[in-house]
């Protein structure tokens, strides 16, 4: 089967999760498909959205709308993913495309495996977002620009490629492909060693230095303000990796402490001239 025969303003589009990543994506699809369907177990995020016309429809029951839909989008946190993906042959048998937009994807892609034959099944990050999720601040251009990584499975049909890569193009995205393992060791580099600095930089500074914070803090910080309920199944998920990313943090930083005790400041130049090219690299276009 090619992927001629899946038409993205013919389809019918259920998001599960109307948070910051599921809102975004419900407000760039807006009229691009026949039917967009919001699932949320919130009744008030659900409203919003319905108000806001975000969605042409909405439930807090996923077998209210799954039948429905031919792409069905798994926006949550990563361990209500894996119970979604364990609940979906209970709560449609229709044939349909699944995407995940999951932090890690490792655990995800197996569960996603053991799917019965009516899904199609195919892993998705899009590397964007903010420390603030909720519908209420999602954004119709956040995933415009941004790199959204796909992790195949080897079941994933060309129809299921092309139907993920249809919503990537309409939203503004730029897909990239990874596999699965890999996804898992780069990210926890790129990602969730970032979010787990940051709060060690917050949990580190005493409080009354609050009047003093200016934009160097809080840029570093920032991460710090994203919910424990987002990241706590990221870390588990991606444990091993994140494990191995701070192990080298920590060399790094114990470099930097030894020339700074030693006053040492030859050594200290070429560690801090190095990061500073190496981040020049990580940043250019």
């Amino acid at each position: 089967m090619d992927g001629s025969d899946f038409t993205l303003s013919k389809s019918r589009i259920a998001i599960i999760g109307l948070g910051l990543m599921g809102g975004s994506l419900a407000l760039a699809l807006r009229g691009k498909c026949a039917a967009l369907y919001g699932i949320d177990a919130d009744s008030a995020v659900l409203e919003l959205a319905l108000s806001q016309r975000i969605v042409d429809a909405v439930s807090t029951d996923p077998a209210a709308l799954l039948p429905k839909s031919d792409f069905v989008v798994l926006s949550t946190p990563v361990p209500a993913i894996l119970t979604l993906l364990e609940r979906l042959p209970s709560l449609t048998q229709s044939p349909c495309v699944v995407m995940d937009l999951g932090s890690t994807k490792a655990q995800v892609v197996e569960a996603m495996s053991q799917l019965p034959a009516n899904f199609d099944p195919i892993g998705g990050h899009p590397i964007c977002g903010k420390e603030k999720l909720s519908l209420a601040n999602a954004e119709r251009t956040l995933y415009y620009a941004a790199p959204f990584l796909l992790t195949p499975l080897r079941r994933t049909s060309p129809r299921a490629l092309s139907a993920a890569r249809q919503v990537i193009g309409a939203i503004g995205a730029k897909e990239k492909t990874l596999d699965a393992t890999e996804h898992d060791r780069v990210l926890a580099c790129t990602s969730h060693l970032p979010f787990l600095i940051s709060s060690a930089l917050a949990l580190s500074t005493p409080e009354d230095a609050a009047p003093f914070v200016g934009p160097g803090f809080k840029s570093a910080s920032r991460l710090a303000g994203t919910p424990s309920s987002m990241m706590l199944g990221v870390l588990q998920s991606n444990r091993e990796n994140v494990l191995n990313a701070l192990d080298k943090m920590q060399d790094e930083l114990a470099r930097i402490e030894s020339a700074l005790r030693e006053n040492d400041v030859e050594k200290l130049e070429s560690l801090l001239g190095n990061a500073q090219e190496k981040y020049r690299k990580f940043i250019q276009p």
